[in-house]
C-alpha cells in the first residue's frame, strides 16, 4: 500500500490564530494545530501536506489538487464557508472526502454564520470544539478512508 496523504486546507484569517479574537478562537497558533494534525494522523501512518491563504482562487486549485494528491482533505474554509460558490463546485469536481472544521460553533454566533453552503457537498463538518476539532475531524477522516478502503477489498 502507498503512503496515505491528507490536505490540511485552511482559508483566511487563520494565519492569525492565537492574536485573532482569543476569545473565540483561543490562543493557539496554527503552527499549534498543524502539529496536531500531524500527531494525529501521523499514529495512523497518514501523512499531512498543509496549506494556508487568504485568497479563494488558491483555496480551489488546492482542492482540485487534492484529486491526484491526498486522500482526503480537511478544510477549514473560514468564512468563505457562507459566501463561496467556487469551493462548493471546487469540493462538487473532486472525488476525494472533504470534512468541513470550525474552531468555533458557527451555530452559536451570528446568524449570517448559521448556513455553510458547503455542508451539503462534504463527508462532514466539526464545528465548536477548538482547535481538537481538527484532531475530531482528521480521526474522523481516516476512519472513513480505511472504512472505504475495506470495502473495495
Amino acid at each position: 500500500m502507498g503512503t496515505k496523504r491528507l490536505f490540511l486546507v485552511n482559508g483566511p484569517n487563520l494565519n492569525m490564530l492565537g492574536r485573532r479574537e482569543p476569545d473565540t478562537y483561543g490562543n493557539k497558533s496554527l503552527e499549534d494545530v498543524v502539529k496536531l494534525v500531524e500527531e494525529t494522523a501521523g499514529e495512523s501512518e497518514f501523512e499531512i501536506t498543509t496549506f494556508q491563504s487568504n485568497h479563494e482562487g488558491d483555496l480551489v486549485d488546492w482542492i482540485q489538487r487534492a484529486e491526484e494528491e491526498a486522500d482526503g482533505i480537511i478544510l477549514n474554509p473560514a468564512a468563505y464557508t457562507h459566501t463561496s460558490i467556487a469551493l462548493r463546485d471546487a469540493i462538487s469536481a473532486i472525488s476525494k472526502p472533504v470534512v468541513e472544521i470550525h474552531i468555533s460553533n458557527v451555530h452559536a454566533r451570528e446568524a449570517f454564520r448559521h448556513t455553510s453552503i458547503l455542508a451539503p457537498v462534504c463527508s462532514g463538518q466539526v464545528v465548536g470544539f477548538g482547535i481538537d476539532g481538527y484532531r475530531l475531524a482528521t480521526l474522523g477522516m481516516i476512519q472513513k478512508i480505511e472504512s472505504e478502503g475495506r470495502n473495495d477489498s
